[in-house]
């Protein structure tokens, strides 16, 4: 068989081993060592087996991984999502549909310190859900809010799937971080619209709560602000360039702890289980690189890559058409896949195809996470709904999907504003740049 072909079905046999939920790592390293196998023998393969685990895992722009996800560990044991949840609500609260907005916001803020859909997701259904319960806003806007908002976890920095997308196609850590800022801000400006919207066509779904007197405001923001300030000196730092990526990560990393001990909010216990949590996680997220990089490698021995790349420069379309057809692809992987199986399935074949069009990657980082969010919230997969399922369930999956529909439609658009204008991803990396 030839390379090509060889190629082809690598990339069904790997597309068959997700769908069957089979582990990530594990099923590029087995269908990467098989296809080098077919194509160059089997001491090419062990070679490669031998070689690749630790030139992956000894790279330095990995170790930004691990602190990033102790930081938010550290903080999210310390239950620093709860104050934020109370400081939010004590400002706009009161309003009609306020706690569903203040999950909007306080899941951009959280997300700010977690990096992580799942952690994002968990921790505001068991901080949200009960409130809105208590004021009996209706159960399919309550879940909406907490299933939206927790996509902003992988938006804005630190973004570990960001991160991940960077040592994929070598793109500049530190401008994929900052470069979320942006469009998470307007995903949650497009989130909290939504809910004004659903609130003022229809009064009954989020009932008016109490307003806080302006001093208990401001106490409720004494216990947000070292949050923030930490928050400032990390991903800031990386913006002015003070700071790499790792040492940002470090300090954050070290801040947080510092915090935790200095409120007295973290138990042994839970410093236990941050550890515990971190080596787990970064572990899985390794043992993904390592296999991502075996199945490259593969790939570009098919010569799968190149062949896509010269067939689609033949082709007599605008680059914006083949754009739509590659973003149509994503959608419809997100509907059956993680976002993780995607990248490393994807990456090696679209991204030279992309920098080939013209379009520059570290935008189309950006809206790559925004596709794979819009998976997050759709059937049958919907990782985000079943999660929250998992914690409410009082409350029918069919109701919180039929739920999510109205936040649908504002990360479609947000995804079509940042197509339309790149600049919104792009602005604020070009000024670290410069």
């Amino acid at each position: 068989m030839s390379p090509e072909t060889i190629g082809v079905i690598g990339i069904v046999l790997l597309l068959v081993l997700f769908l069957m939920r089979f582990p990530v790592s594990f099923s590029l390293i087995l269908v990467g060592l098989f296809g080098i196998t077919m194509i160059r023998g089997w001491e090419t393969a062990l070679i490669q087996l031998g070689t690749t685990p630790f030139s992956t895992a000894s790279s330095y722009s990995l170790s930004v991984i691990p602190l990033f996800v102790l930081m938010g560990m550290f903080l999210s044991y310390s239950r620093f999502g709860n104050d934020l949840y109370r400081a939010v609500d004590a400002w706009i609260g009161h309003i009609r549909g306020g706690l569903a907005i203040t999950t909007i916001g306080t899941s951009a803020l959280f997300s700010a310190i977690s990096g992580s859909v799942n952690a994002t997701t968990a921790t505001m259904a068991r901080i949200a859900l009960p409130e809105m319960k208590k004021y009996k806003y209706d159960p399919a806007l309550s879940t909406a809010c907490v299933a939206a908002g927790g996509t902003l976890g992988i938006l804005i920095p630190p973004s570990v799937i960001l991160v991940l997308y960077g040592v994929l196609t070598m793109e500049p850590i530190g401008q994929l971080l900052i470069a979320g800022i942006v469009p998470g801000l307007l995903q949650m400006v497009l989130f909290m619209a939504v809910i004004y919207v659903m609130v003022l066509r229809k009064p009954s779904i989020a009932p008016v709560t109490e307003k806080k007197e302006l001093s208990a405001r401001f106490r409720a923001l004494n216990s947000v602000w070292p949050f923030l300030l930490l928050f400032l000196i990390s991903i800031g730092g990386i913006y002015k360039g003070f700071f790499t990526p790792t040492e940002a990560g470090g300090i954050g990393a070290f801040g947080a702890l510092l915090l935790a001990l200095l409120t007295r909010r973290l138990s042994w216990e839970h410093f236990k289980k941050s550890l515990n949590e971190t080596t787990r996680l970064t572990a899985m997220i390794f043992f993904i690189l390592i296999g991502a990089e075996i199945f490259g490698k593969f790939l570009a021995l098919s010569r799968i890559p190149v062949v896509i790349t010269q067939y689609v420069t033949s082709l007599d379309m605008s680059p914006m058409i083949i754009l739509f057809f590659i973003l149509l692809v994503y959608f419809v992987l997100g509907l059956f896949l993680e976002g993780i199986a995607i990248f490393t399935l994807t990456l090696p074949v679209v991204y030279p195809l992309i920098t080939m069009l013209g379009f520059n990657g570290i935008w189309f980082g950006v809206v790559m996470v925004l596709v794979m969010n819009i998976g997050l919230i759709t059937p049958p997969l919907g990782l985000s709904v079943y999660i929250i399922s998992g914690v409410a369930k009082d409350i029918p999956i069919e109701k919180i999907f039929k739920g999510v529909l109205p936040m649908l439609g504002a990360m479609i658009l947000c995804l079509l504003l940042v197509v339309i204008f790149p600049s919104l991803v792009t602005y604020l990396p070009d000024l670290m740049k410069n």
